[in-house]
């Protein structure tokens, strides 16, 4: 049977604690991608679960004085309930203790110790725990995790081996010969550099302390937490088990992780397993990157964790918008503020912005407003309109093309913005046609066409933004007077002909975003008393807000390569460091600098600007310069040395 599916999958979670915001954005991501596809009207299935064989999450059980399974079970469903309550629609949840995984895990570890992937040898080295990751002593960061930055043990014991080393140029030729396979594209680049690094063999087994998957024949060892982890993406599916439903679903078309097990585990290990077994790679691995919650990184020990469930709960009982509603403005927070791919920050003010802003003012006014009108002047039914007005038809037909190019590429940002942009058309067209002064004047046929022409935006919205906001586009459905027809409308009925019945009795407005008092809640939080007395001039300089500076991420980064652009006087390219991570930027200073010059140096870079195509060539960053005399531009320092990452504060 062919393959006739998208296939998505989340990593699965270590039951160790309950989700947060950082976890729930992987699995709202993958649930929209999912929503997607089948409201195209393709067939999906998504995939989520948990991870429950680490060493970490045992450890945690001991401290609850717990048994590991009865801890593991409580969290378990304490997932399954967070997933619920954000409508994130999965449509099988695996766990690692469960019998249909165990048994493939342990039919592919003993095919590849036959067929000599795996082999017996001593292991002495560093582990970190939390990690749960084999390390190198080259790997360390003054004697600590790279990754964590928590301490290692050292670990000397008989294991197995799996042989990962005979796979990097399989894996190099693959990535090279494949363009889509690894995404965002700076991270194929840390891959790649990884593999050319050379890679080792992994350890693949522990001593047996009680829990986890027992090796095949020698059941003093258990199977490494990752080599067990992995397989769940192909036993849930139903490898050696179910051969119709694995191959309707093999391979995987996207598979959603964090950046921090991007590189390591999903691009290197994960890949070369499928090759040993002789399976197909994935279409695509896309590694996210991480959220911080008001610039700080989120830690149980710092207590900033946000719940997404609590956030939803208190902007319910502030605003009086239903729960549903404002779990989707949680969705459409995180799938809105920053560009799938790289680092975003989580901050209530920013949140309660886009509540006002994009929720409020932009789509519920549209609806509020156009209803309120068709109840005053056609008694709340639609009208039979002569046909659209002001060119909607074709703002919404392109905002349909634009929006599924953006989702096909998991540009979910900009999907948005055509979206709103969509919406903003809609509104001034409002504005601009005047109905009330129509409705004056007598010409009915004019307003019947203005006010058809914007409901007919407000429907289209409703079914672009139902992957996103599932609630709330099912209520602009029901406000609308089509309920019952909504399920089954796909994204090509954003551009049907006339979709509204005339005489479609409508329902409400009733306010589905309620805007809250951000001015309360500004003063509530203010930094320093306001001076008095204070002279202002009529004119003053525009200024912002601290909440908006806030979300500037400016970061000090060295640059490692610089070439200049072909066919581009003034462009350069850049690869840089910021610590964690590699870019790539084009800054045009190529009529001030030289390339060789610049490798080395420290620079300011404004780390969360959208990435953009300059020439055909991707920029994820601007470099930031003051203007010189001559109007010449003089890069920014550092005026002592500090390390690539660095914030500017």
């Amino acid at each position: 049977m062919s393959k006739n599916t998208y296939y998505i999958t989340t990593p699965i979670y270590y039951v160790n604690d309950v989700p947060h915001i950082g976890n729930a954005y992987t699995t709202i991501i993958a649930d929209v991608v999912s929503r997607y596809h089948k409201l195209k009207g393709e067939r999906a299935f998504l995939l989520t679960g948990t991870d429950e064989h680490a060493i970490k999450v045992a450890q945690a059980a001991g401290d609850k004085g717990l048994p590991t399974k009865e801890f593991v079970d409580g969290l378990v469903e304490k997932f399954k309930q967070v997933w619920a309550s954000l409508d994130v629609q999965y449509d099988d949840f695996i766990r690692t203790t469960e019998p249909r995984h165990i048994n493939v895990v342990h039919a592919i570890f003993s095919r590849l110790l036959e067929q000599g992937d795996i082999y017996k040898g001593e292991y002495q080295g560093w582990y970190c725990v939390p990690c749960e990751t084999f390390l190198a002593e080259s790997d360390l960061v003054e004697g600590k995790c790279p990754e964590c930055g928590r301490a290692v043990e050292w670990v000397q014991e008989e294991n197995y081996y799996f042989k990962l080393s005979a796979y990097s140029d399989k894996l190099l030729d693959y990535i090279e010969s494949h363009p889509g396979f690894l995404q965002p594209e700076f991270r194929k680049n840390e891959v790649v550099s990884f593999i050319k690094q050379g890679l080792r063999d992994v350890s693949i087994t522990r001593d047996n302390k009680g829990w986890g998957i027992t090796v095949p024949g020698d059941e003093s060892k258990v199977i490494y937490v990752w080599f067990d982890a992995l397989i769940n993406y192909i036993s849930a599916i139903g490898y050696l088990s179910d051969d119709e439903k694995f191959n309707s679903l093999w391979p995987a078309d996207l598979q959603l992780m964090g950046k921090d097990i991007f590189v390591r585990f999903h691009c290197t290990f994960w890949p070369a397993m499928l090759m040993a077994l002789g399976l197909e790679q994935p279409k695509t691995l896309f590694g996210h990157g991480f959220w911080t919650i008001n610039g700080e990184k989120i830690s149980k020990s710092k207590g900033n964790a946000i719940s997404p469930a609590k956030l939803a709960d208190d902007l319910a009982a502030e605003s009086g918008a239903s729960r549903g509603v404002c779990l989707d403005a949680v969705r459409y927070f995180v799938a809105r503020e920053v560009t799938f791919g790289v680092d975003g920050d989580f901050s209530i003010a920013s949140f309660r912005n886009r509540f006002n802003s994009d929720l409020a003012n932009d789509l519920g006014n549209l609806l509020n407003r156009t209803l309120s009108m068709l109840n005053k002047y056609f008694d709340g039914r639609i009208p039979d309109p002569k046909g659209f007005s002001g060119g909607l038809k074709e703002t919404i037909a392109q905002t349909a093309k634009t929006a599924e190019e953006y989702c096909d590429k998991f540009e979910f940002t900009r999907a948005l913005e055509a979206i709103w942009q969509m919406i903003g058309a809609g509104n001034k067209f409002v504005n601009d046609m005047k109905p009330w002064e129509l409705e004056k004047q007598g010409k009915t046929d004019e307003l019947a066409g203005v006010l058809y022409s914007a409901l007919e935006v407000a429907r289209a919205a409703a079914i672009m933004i139902s992957p996103f906001m599932p609630a709330t586009s099912v209520e602009i459905a029901r406000q609308l007077g089509i309920a019952d027809e909504f399920a089954s409308l796909t994204w090509a009925d954003t551009i049907a002909g006339n979709p509204f019945k005339p005489g479609t009795k409508t329902q409400g407005p009733d306010p589905i975003f309620p805007r809250l008092d951000t001015k309360k809640k500004v003063e509530a939080v203010k930094l320093e008393p306001k001076p008095e007395e204070t002279p202002l001039s009529e004119k003053t300089e525009e200024t912002i807000s601290y909440d908006y500076f806030s979300k500037l991420k400016i970061r000090i980064a060295e640059v490692i390569s610089a070439e200049r652009v072909e066919k581009a006087d003034k462009l350069l390219k850049l690869q840089v460091s910021l610590g964690d991570e590699q870019r790539q930027i084009v800054a045009g200073i190529a009529q001030y600098y030289e390339p060789e010059s610049l490798v080395g140096k420290k620079i300011v870079l404004l780390a969360n600007l959208e990435p953009a195509k300059i020439r055909g060539i991707v920029s994820n960053g601007m470099l930031l310069a003051a203007t010189g005399e001559d109007d010449r531009a003089v890069i920014l320092t550092p005026e002592s040395d500090v390390p690539a990452g660095s914030k500017v504060r």
